[in-house]
């Protein structure tokens, strides 16, 4: 983390897009007041559903891209 000084007094700076705590605190609750206790979990497996997908597409691509530069080698 950086600080600077400013009039004698040390004021920590956090880099840009970083969530402290009390941030992190404020959108949980916000996310339990919308969708509540019970919709969380549904939403959380589509989350990872979709993470898995989305890692599967990119290792399908890259074995293409290395089955293309391997036949252009021969």
């Amino acid at each position: 983390m950086t600080s600077i000084f400013i009039n004698g007094q040390e004021i920590l700076l956090q880099p840009a897009g970083w969530f402290g705590p009390w941030e992190i605190a404020a959108i949980v609750v916000v996310v339990l007041l919308l969708f509540g206790g019970r919709k969380i979990p549904e939403l959380m497996k589509g989350l990872g559903k979709g993470v898995k997908e989305f890692k599967e597409g990119i290792a399908e691509d890259d074995k293409k891209e290395t089955g293309d530069q391997e036949e252009k080698g021969k």
